[in-house]
């Protein structure tokens, strides 16, 4: 109470008690005058007690009756404000503790005033709940008065009031019982309670209790006496009371304080005198009720069960027997045999129900069920209460299935009769139960002969949740559902065994250890004289003899019972759950009954689940034998029958296998269904679990079990463990997939069943094995014998037999023999043979019962077998192709474990039989996987070999000779295989054969993996061979295997193959045999060619390599002109792979390196490395000294030069045939024309270039001109549509296709070689610029390939590829490759320009005339990047040739290229091709420095040089020159012109061209003075004619102004003129004639005229252009002569000039006359002198 003592809680109370005083004087002002004084003086009070003492609180208690007065007396008022107020004032008061015993009674009293008058009813209820549990001032009569006012407030009117007041009296009741446990726990060590006095009868004899246990007992007393509807002591005043409202407070309190009644005798005594009588005398309606009766037949009529009292009752009675069973012996008993009563048929359903769940609530406390059967069922005279229980639980269940029903009204009478028999006579069914049963089986249920029980979860295990116990709140009896009863009863069965079992089990275990410790201490104890010692230990033992009696009485009493019941529900259940849980409880009992001996009910127990396992009426003796002695004890309770119930036949189960039943005579089907199998895995589980407990019940165990597996059809496997049978003999066995689940399961316990037999003890392990001695004479009696059971028809039959027949061979090979097996051979063979004649046997079972056994011997004897070896391998070998997968699978298995464990076991002639059988294995075509296994086998088998060569060889070759020694006695050949070779090498030899066999199999994974393992193994281990062997390889294996291959790739199916079998999907490239076996061709030929090439040096010194070396190559050959594109690609990287050998160097120092590119060969002198293994081992004679051997003593590796030659002469001509013949257009065009791929011919001419480097001496122009055509051929070939989009570059990059590379380095090659070579080799370079430059016409015309329909797709100026356009085949896109050429030409035309053949042969016309032809077409030209590089390889060509062709102008040789070259120019310079309309400013521009250039080279090359040159070519030129120099001369303005007025640029420079060589200082030829005379006069046409053009144009276009490329022409002319004059002036007078000045003279009026143009540039160019005519106004001084004759040009031209001012003055332009300041420029050349003052 810390919280409320604190000075701060103090104060707080001091304060709220003023307070409250306040508040109450102040509320009673005017109408309570004494209640305001009072309240007054209460606060003065207060004040002075607080300042009077330390200790507040205690004063306060001390006064209380006075400090309470003043609320008090205000609750007397009864005003509802005033009375709220003291209340909460007094309850203040009590929760500090403050209140005194007589302030409390005063309390008391007002409350009850209060109460009488019906004020403020919950606030009385709280005020006394606070007075009673916060102190325990409150005792006697006070106590009682406050209990009585809650009760009599629990029967008010009001609901809520009656609630609380209910709840206020359960706590209050509480409470004064938790006073007494803590007065108890108080006085507990003061002094030990009296013993109780028996017989004490006084009711009030209370005075030796003590104040809080006085009160206790006298409230239960009164509940007692108010439920008995007697008047209480205690309680004064009570008005009223219910029965189930007192039943309730005892049931709390006798199960919430059960130690008070135990500790107390004075309790014990109202328990016994006064609860047990008052619970029985409440029964009794419930006992004399029979529901149905007819009251006539009773005299009084009887009262009915009221279930609320009924219910409350036997909670009441639950609670006693649990509680107080000790006290109450004789009265649970009553009680118990009363519960029992009430499962009765003709009692109420709800009545049955609540006394199943009080039953329930027993059975889960296995303790107290314990009690029972010592106090009563062990007891002379004393009702069997623990069987009774049980029994009655039997009986309820099967009363529920007996009820009558509509369907099925004979399952009543039948209950008792019929089922005394084994077998229950026809079944009554009817549709109508049979349907609703069949429906409703989703549901978990019970059925049985037509009456359906729902199973309900009612409860978790172990736990007794009742749900009908619990409906405090019901008045009427509830509707129970239908299967609740018999669901907790099913409950109440499970968990009394459980229960039981548990217990009993625990207590076994417990005394089974004490009993040994017992036993040492009896030894130690005899001797010594202590006795009580020895007292002790018998007393324990003594002790547990009781404990024993009890658990067999126990195990006794309910056995029967409990069998009765769950034989009856495992009949009916039809749900696994259930019959699991039914199975485990029989089971246990089982056990339980095994343990303690009690032989009869262990094996009525055994017996119920084996009956249970088998179908209904099977005939089984030994299980009918055990039924009828039990079915003849039938069991009385309370005077019903309880019959031993065997199963029904008509159960709803569904059916999961049918066989045939074990008997003499065959007797069509048994069925089996699911609860059968169920039962099956228990008694299974049992013999398991159990077996030490079985004793005599074996025999029925295991005859059940093989009935059962007979049914099933198990077979035996190795070593007699069963299993479950495939296909079982005729149509006897059904197994459904439901039973084959479980049958693995199933049979594995059955197999370890008696291994687990180990673990037994002597004792029961002589049970185990009488059973099955006695099983055994049956079975004997029924098959008959036969020595030869393995052929026995009956399929099981010939499985024993064969099981007989292995396990005796396989004892006998185990069997410790003396000598040791190994070395008796004869008896070995004796015992093995047996083995291998099984084979002759068409039988699969049998064989696989061979075959495992030969798996088990080579497990467990494969070490020793010795000469044995040749049979076991044998039986394997003996499997064929036709005898289904499991026998190849196991025999296959058996040759794994020979491979991987016992070669190094086995004798060395055996190896050739392990290579036959491992071969054989491949080639069986039931299971790919077998095969595919079986080749790496033979990898295995070749490596085992190559690391034991040196031992197998030693061990061969002594038996070798053992052989011929016998051969010629009996003077025969030794005959074997590949014989001439040596043992060893004839084994390899035998390998390579069984592995080449495998390369042609008709599956191609079979193919493809046989193929890569022979290679390996030759390329890996071939070294190991002797020389003369590989003669034998190369033509027997690897060229037989070709010619096969080579035989059925050309014949084999074009059919396309659907799928490969199941859902595997094949893949396009590989859907048609053709294809499958294409692959196989190019591993093959791959293979061969590699060892050709790695092996060289072995191969080259045997005699016949030339002829190999031309099958090989006709191999090759024979595979690239196949029309598969993958075989023939693959043929000529083959072909690439021999060409990249050396020819063998010849140096005796290194005579064991074999000369290889690219090549490692496995070979380090000394020791072999073994490549598949991590380990090496050395060898006494290396590769080098084998070869030795058979060469004597020359270095082993050296061949003739010239034979080396003619191989790769034999190389070019293949190569040539294979060129030739693929790149030969075909003749016939359709869908079905094979045209090679690229990947192809860029192998082919890949292979030129290795191919070269070894011919090259000898090629010739002829052979050049085959190289041309067959890269000509190649280049030409279209490829088809589908590849394009992969080889065809897009067309942002030109690129070269690989092809195109290829063709350009093999030119390469040559021309390096050529440069390098002979000067007989050099005249090979015309031939190859003329390849060159076919290439590069390509860019323009692409080449066609016969008469093929291809689309090109290389034009680049609309840029988009057509994918889907109607032709097959695509040509290339050529401009890349043309280029390239080109740039090649280029580039070896500057190395041999000067070269005599390329002068000779007009290399640079040949050039230019080519070059002519993208020039010419310009804009036209498939792609634009062509022509400028055309242009720009003519500049660079004509830079190095021109001065080569000056050189030989006295030859004449170059004569025909002029007009060639000025035609280029001309076709170049003013094209016929027009500009896209795209091109930009920008582009146009940089087109036109080309022209520029090209006219610059004119300038620089060829015009200084003129009188080297031919005249015609110069005219061409100048012609050429003057038609660029100015601007066309057409007026119409359609685009073009505009485009080509376009180029100023160009016509200028022609123009500076033709001024720049219109004149020269000095003329060193007549030549030259032609061309500046020509030049001149060309130049100054021209400007008039523009001039003139100009002036007429202005005069038409009015306002409008000219365009501006006529505008900047004429600036340029003008600029022209004045540049020419000045020119003309320095000239030598000599060279210009006065034609030329008159010309000059002449353009004066035309430049006069000029003088109206519009535009301010035109006119200052003008200016220009007019300013140097003043030198013409003065004749020179130095020559008079000369002087007068240029005055009379003058005055000639004057009236010319005089008329054309006059004409221009009379015109207007620009609408107004001609200004002043213009007229005087027509009269300059009249006043020489005033032109020169500037006067104006």
């Amino acid at each position: 109470m810390s919280g409320t003592s604190s000075p701060e809680a103090v104060k707080k109370l001091l304060e709220n008690m003023q307070g409250d005083l306040r508040g109450l004087s102040l509320e009673c002002r005017k109408k309570f005058p004494p209640v305001k004084e009072a309240a007054e003086s209460g606060i003065i009070k207060v004040k002075t007690i607080a300042a009077r003492n330390s200790d507040i609180l205690a004063a306060l208690k001390e006064n209380s009756s006075e400090v309470v007065q003043p609320f008090l007396m205000g609750c007397g008022t009864k005003e509802p404000k005033i009375t709220q107020l003291c209340l909460a004032a007094i309850q203040r008061l009590m929760s500090h503790e403050v209140v005194s015993e007589a302030a409390a009674g005063n309390i008391i009293n007002m409350l009850w005033q209060l109460m009488e008058n019906s004020l403020e009813e919950l606030k009385l209820l709280q005020t006394v709940l606070v007075l009673l549990t916060t102190n325990t001032v409150v005792h006697d009569e006070a106590l009682s008065k406050a209990i009585v006012l809650c009760f009599r407030l629990h029967f008010t009117k009001d609901n809520i009031t009656n609630n609380t007041a209910a709840a206020t009296v359960r706590q209050v009741v509480t409470v004064v019982f938790e006073r007494v446990v803590a007065e108890d726990e108080r006085y507990k060590d003061a002094i030990d309670q009296p013993v109780a006095v028996q017989g004490n009868s006084n009711r009030r004899s209370v005075s030796t209790l003590k104040p809080c246990a006085k009160d206790a007992y006298m409230l239960f007393q009164d509940l007692c006496q108010l439920v008995n509807a007697d008047a209480p002591y205690w309680l004064v005043g009570m008005t009223e009371m219910t029965r189930t409202f007192g039943l309730e407070l005892l049931e709390s309190v006798l199960n919430d304080f059960p130690q008070v009644f135990l500790q107390h005798q004075e309790f014990s005594f109202l328990l016994k005198e006064r609860v047990c009588p008052l619970v029985i005398k409440l029964f009794s309606p419930n006992i004399k009720f029979r529901q149905g009766s007819s009251t006539s037949s009773s005299p009084a009529p009887v009262e009915k069960p009221y279930f609320p009292i009924c219910m409350r009752l036997l909670r009441v009675v639950s609670v006693l027997i649990k509680q107080f069973y000790s006290l109450l012996v004789t009265e649970c008993e009553i009680f118990l045999s009363l519960l029992v009563k009430f499962l009765d048929a003709d009692k109420p359903q709800w009545l049955r129900a609540v006394a199943v769940e009080s039953i329930h609530r027993l059975c889960v406390q296995p303790q107290l069920l314990r009690c029972f059967c010592q106090s009563y069922d062990m007891k002379q005279h004393s009702t069997k209460v623990f069987r009774d229980i049980v029994n009655a639980l039997g009986s309820f269940i099967q009363s529920l299935f007996l009820v009558p029903s509509a369907g099925n009204t004979s399952a009543t009478p039948n209950q008792t009769g019929s089922n005394a028999s084994g077998n229950t006579g026809a079944a009554q069914t009817s549709p109508g139960v049979l349907g609703m049963g069949g429906g409703a089986t989703v549901l978990p249920a019970f059925e049985y002969r037509g009456t359906w029980i729902p199973i309900l979860n009612v409860t978790v295990q172990g736990s007794a949740k009742a749900t009908y116990l619990e409906m405090l709140d019901k008045v009427e009896p509830p509707t129970i559902p239908e299967g609740y009863a018999m669901s907790v009863a099913f409950h109440c069965l499970l968990d009394l065994v459980r229960g039981i079992t548990t217990m009993i089990e625990g207590e076994l275990g417990e005394a089974e250890t004490g009993s040994q410790t017992t036993a040492e201490t009896t030894s130690l104890l005899t001797q010594s004289s202590e006795q009580q010692d020895l007292q002790s230990v018998s007393d324990q033992s003594e002790k547990e003899l009781v404990s024993r009696a009890v658990w067999e009485e126990m195990v006794n009493a309910c056995w029967c019972g409990l069998l009765a019941a769950l034989s009856l529900l495992l009949d009916a259940s039809t749900d696994e759950a259930a019959t699991e849980n039914i199975l485990k409880a029989e089971l246990t009992m089982a056990a339980l009954c095994g343990r303690l001996g009690l032989v009869t009910s262990r094996d009525a127990f055994i017996t119920a689940i084996c009956k249970g396992s088998l179908p209904p009426h099977y005939a089984l003796t030994v299980l009918n034998s055990t039924t009828a002695a039990l079915s003849s004890k039938s069991y009385s309770i309370q005077g019903q029958n309880v019959q031993m119930i065997s199963p029904s036949s008509e159960s709803h189960q569904q059916v999961v296998a049918v066989g045939q039943p074990l008997a003499l005579q065959p007797q069509g089907t048994v069925m089996l269904t699911s609860k059968n199998i169920q039962c099956m895995r228990t008694l299974l589980n049992l013999a398991h679990c159990h077996g030490a407990v079985l004793g005599t019940s074996w025999q029925l165990v295991l005859a059940t079990l093989q009935h059962l597996v007979w049914i099933l059809g198990l077979k035996p496997g190795v070593g007699g463990a069963l299993k479950p049978g495939r296909a079982v003999e005729g149509p006897s066995t059904v197994l459904t997939t439901a039973v084959m689940t479980d049958l693995p399961v199933i049979s594995n316990i059955l197999s370890r069943l008696f291994e687990s037999s180990q673990y037994l003890d002597d004792v029961s392990l002589h049970h185990l094995i009488n059973a099955l001695c006695s099983l055994s004479l049956e079975a004997m009696d029924m098959a008959y014998g036969n020595s030869k059971v393995c052929q026995h028809p009956n399929s099981r039959m010939r499985e024993w037999g064969a099981e007989a027949l292995t396990s005796l061979i396989k004892a006998g090979l185990t069997f410790s023999h003396d000598p040791p097996l190994s070395q008796n051979q004869r008896l070995q063979l004796l015992l093995l043979n047996p083995l291998k004649e099984l084979s002759n046997i068409s039988h699969p079972d049998i064989r696989i019962k061979q075959l495992e056994c030969v798996l088990q011997i080579l497990q467990s004897q494969g070490d020793s077998l010795g000469p044995g070896w040749p049979l076991v391998l044998g039986v394997m070998g003996a499997i064929r192709s036709d005898q289904g997968e499991s026998l190849i699978r196991t025999a296959f298995q058996c040759l794994q474990l020979v491979v991987t464990d016992f070669l190094p076991t086995m004798p060395c002639t055996c190896l050739q039989i392990v290579v036959e059988v491992a071969g054989s294995f491949g080639l069986h075509n039931q299971e790919l996987n077998i095969s595919l296994t079986s080749i790496g086998l033979l990898w295995n088998i070749s490596d085992y070999f190559f690391q034991r060569g040196e031992i197998i060889e030693k061990e061969l070759n002594k038996e070798e000779a053992v052989l011929q020694k016998q051969a010629e006695e009996k003077g025969v050949m030794l005959n074997r295989p590949f014989h001439p070779a040596s043992p060893f090498d004839c084994l390899w030899l035998c390998l390579y054969a069984k592995l080449g066999e495998l390369c042609v199999d008709p599956r191609p994974a079979v193919r493809k993996s046989a193929g890569q393992t022979l290679f390996s193994t030759i390329g890996a281990h071939g070294t190991l061979l002797q020389h003369s062997t590989w003669h034998t390889v190369v033509w027997k294996v690897l060229f037989h295997l070709l010619d096969r291959v080579r035989e059925s790739s050309t014949t084999a199916d074009k059919e396309k193959i659907e799928s490969g079998g199941g859902n595997i999907l094949i893949h396009h490239s590989r859907d048609t045999a053709e294809k499958q076996w294409a692959e196989t061709w190019v591993l093959t030929l791959a293979g061969v060619a590699r060892i050709f090439n790695t092996r060289r040096y072995l191969l080259q010194p045997l005699g016949d390599f030339s002829q190999a070396w031309d099958v090989l190559l006709d191999h090759i050959r024979s595979a690239a002109l196949s029309k598969n594109n993958e075989v023939s690609l693959a043929a000529l990287k083959s072909f690439q792979e021999i060409l990249q050998i050396v020819s063998p160097v010849r140096d005796s120092e290194k005579p064991d390196t074999p000369p290889a590119i690219n090549v490692s060969v496995p070979v380090v002198v000394g020791t072999t490395t073994a490549t598949s293994l991590g380990r090496s081992f050395m060898r006494t004679d290396s590769i080098g000294e084998r070869i030795g051997r058979y060469s004597g003593s020359e270095p082993p590796v050296i061949t003739d030069e010239i034979e080396d030659l003619n191989l790769w002469w034999a190389a070019w001509n293949s190569w040539y045939r294979i060129g030739s013949e693929s790149t030969r257009p075909p003749v016939t065009c359709d869908k079905l024309t094979f045209i090679p791929s690229q990947p192809f011919l860029t192998a082919l001419i890949q292979i030129f270039p290795a191919l070269y480097q070894h011919i090259k001496t000898g090629f010739s122009m002829d052979d050049l001109q085959k190289l041309g055509v067959i890269l000509h051929g190649a280049v030409s070939v279209p490829i088809s549509s589908d590849a394009s989009p992969f080889i065809l570059p897009s067309y942002t990059e030109a690129v070269l296709t690989s092809l195109q590379e290829a063709v350009l380095t093999a030119l390469d090659v040559l021309q390096k070689a050529i440069c390098v070579g002979s000067e007989s080799m050099q005249i090979m370079y015309p031939a190859i610029f003329d390849q060159l430059l076919a290439f590069v016409e390509f860019s323009c015309k692409p080449p066609q390939y016969g008469q093929l329909e291809t689309k090109h797709i290389a034009n680049a100026k609309y840029n988009q590829i057509q994918l889907f356009a109607p032709a097959e085949w695509v040509a290339l896109n050529y401009v890349p490759f043309a280029e390239r050429s080109l740039e090649v030409v280029v580039d070896l035309y500057q190395k041999t320009a000067c070269h005599k053949a390329v002068v000779t042969e007009k290399v640079l016309q040949n050039i230019i005339k080519t070059l002519r032809i993208p020039l010419s077409l310009k804009y036209s030209c498939p792609s634009e990047s062509t022509w400028k590089l055309a242009v720009s390889s003519l500049l660079k060509v004509l830079s190095i040739g021109l001065p080569v062709a000056r050189q030989h102008a006295s030859s004449g040789k170059f004569d025909s290229m002029w007009p060639e070259l000025a035609n280029t120019f001309e076709d170049f310079l003013f094209t016929k091709s027009t500009p896209p309309d795209n091109l930009s400013i920008q582009e146009f521009q940089k087109n036109e420095s080309i022209d520029v250039e090209v006219v610059q080279l004119i300038s620089t090359e060829i015009l200084p040089y003129a009188n080297f040159i031919p005249k015609e070519f110069v005219g061409q030129i100048m012609t050429m020159l003057n038609k660029g120099s100015i601007h066309s001369q057409s007026s119409s303005f359609t685009e073009a012109e505009i485009d080509i007025r376009m180029r100023e640029e160009f016509s200028k420079v022609c123009f500076e061209t033709l001024l720049q060589f219109s004149f020269s200082n000095k003329v060193t030829t007549p030549q030259e003075g032609y061309i500046s005379r020509m030049a001149l006069s060309v130049l100054l046409k021209r400007s008039q004619d523009v001039l003139h053009r100009y002036i007429e144009d202005e005069r038409l276009s009015g306002k409008c102004p000219l365009p501006r490329q006529q505008v900047t022409e004429i600036i340029f002319v003008l600029k022209a003129v004045s540049t020419l004059i000045d020119s003309l002036k320095k000239t030598q007078p000599e060279n210009v004639d006065a034609n030329t000045w008159a010309q000059v003279i002449a353009l004066y009026p035309t430049l006069v005229e000029c003088i109206t143009c519009s535009s301010s540039e035109v006119c200052s160019a003008l200016k220009e252009a007019l300013v140097p005519f003043k030198d013409f106004m003065h004749p020179p001084a130095s020559k008079e002569k000369d002087k007068r004759s240029k005055q009379t040009l003058h005055l000639t031209a004057m009236p010319e000039v005089i008329r054309n001012a006059c004409a221009l003055v009379s015109t207007k332009t620009k609408n107004e006359p001609l200004g002043k300041q213009h007229v005087w420029l027509y009269f300059l050349p009249l006043s020489p002198p005033f032109f020169s003052s500037n006067k104006t």
